[in-house]
């Protein structure tokens, strides 16, 4: 190490330093106890350990998985209550555990909320999304954040000082659904149906629009038609006004052929056959929604097999995704202020989930730490 190099080092220590007794003791935080039972509470407020970061939440976005959790009161791989709640964050880096080099107090940074393990048979596969010890972290929704030594090395991003903290925080979400894009392997010019306007349907409707496919977006609500043409779609299905949801949308297609590729993004049975129903032969199918335990589907074996279909599923992502989906909302082509529809105070977090789905128009929430209330 050169002395410009230990000079550094002996700042950057000075800057943990300095700002390590401006934490608090204790914080405000989201805990989930149960099913549809979120409490805002004061915990202890985490320290970094070695290899750790802890950031001062900047902002955090509300997500149709932690709906999902609210409403299940857990997620068998995910979290587990009472426990710290929310997994889409962005901060600033305000205490560095021992043995971190790349970091320092003061960057702005988005902590995705998992990392592989590097080690297993999936990610030797580079298949880390499937890893067998994928690391999760939850607490989002709170004042402060605690970062793992493995999310720190694997899947911690600079924020430049241009983007804003809410665009960050979209990372997660967003590289879910380019992996699933990148999956289903449409091509420019290809015909894609999209079913389901929630907060990931809606992304991968704009992805399709910037790979200059031609869109069918089907939603349920005329306040998802309104965006669904924002994002680009060239033709909207509500699929509340139509009898028979697949035949409409072959309809829309060159000969009434079908779509080349159909993503299906609600995680119902009656979703996902509809997916395979309006989907040309030969075309590709992708059950992107994620379904409760137990759920089953019934398909026309003969269709399938005659009709030449590939029929694909996507979860989650991996650390190389992530960094694509970062540099896609850092250019300012993906419209991520769309997807944000709403502002409120960590202290409203429990009313945001008890009203999710009454504003038919709600895709997103920024939720910000503090008493001030931005709905």
């Amino acid at each position: 190490m050169n002395a410009a190099q230990e000079k550094m080092r002996e700042e950057t220590r000075e800057k943990a330093e300095q700002l390590a007794p401006r934490i608090p003791e204790r914080m405000t935080a989201a805990v989930l106890h149960g099913r549809e039972d979120v409490r805002i509470e004061q915990v202890e407020t985490p320290r970094a350990r070695r290899g750790e970061l802890i950031l001062r939440v900047d902002a955090a976005l509300t997500c149709g998985t932690d709906l999902k959790v609210y409403r299940r009161g857990y997620h068998a791989r995910m979290i587990q209550p009472p426990a710290l709640f929310g997994h889409e964050v962005a901060g600033t880096i305000v205490e560095l555990g021992e043995g971190v080099r790349e970091f320092h107090p003061g960057q702005r940074v988005v902590a995705l909320n998992s990392a592989p393990c590097g080690a297993c048979y999936f990610c030797h596969r580079d298949q880390e999304n499937l890893c067998a010890d994928l690391l999760f972290n939850n607490g989002a929704y709170a004042e402060y954040i605690r970062i793992p030594e493995r999310i720190v090395t694997k899947n911690t991003i600079r924020i430049p000082e241009a983007m804003a903290a809410a665009h960050a925080a979209m990372t997660e979400p967003l590289a879910c659904a380019l992996h699933g894009w990148e999956d289903s392997g449409a091509r420019e010019r290809d015909w894609v149906a999209v079913v389901g306007a929630g907060p990931l349907g809606l992304m991968m409707m704009r992805l399709a629009v910037l790979a200059d496919c031609r869109l069918v977006a089907v939603v349920k609500h005329p306040e998802q038609t309104k965006i669904a043409r924002e994002l680009g779609a060239h033709e909207v299905i509500e699929s509340s006004a139509v009898s028979n949801v697949a035949a409409a949308v072959r309809e829309r297609t060159p000969d009434g052929r079908g779509v080349d590729v159909a993503i299906e993004a609600v995680a119902l049975p009656e979703t996902w056959q509809q997916a395979v129903e309006m989907t040309r032969n030969g075309g590709t199918v992708n059950f992107f929604g994620g379904p409760a335990a137990g759920t089953t589907v019934s398909l026309d074996t003969n269709r399938l097999h005659y009709g030449d279909m590939t029929l694909k599923a996507t979860f989650h992502h991996t650390p190389a995704i992530c960094r694509r989906a970062f540099a896609l909302l850092e250019s300012g082509r993906f419209h991520a202020d769309t997807m944000l529809t709403g502002q409120a105070a960590l202290t409203k977090l429990p009313r945001v989930f008890r009203e999710w789905g009454k504003q038919q128009g709600q895709i997103k929430t920024v939720i910000l730490p503090g008493d001030a209330d931005h709905c």
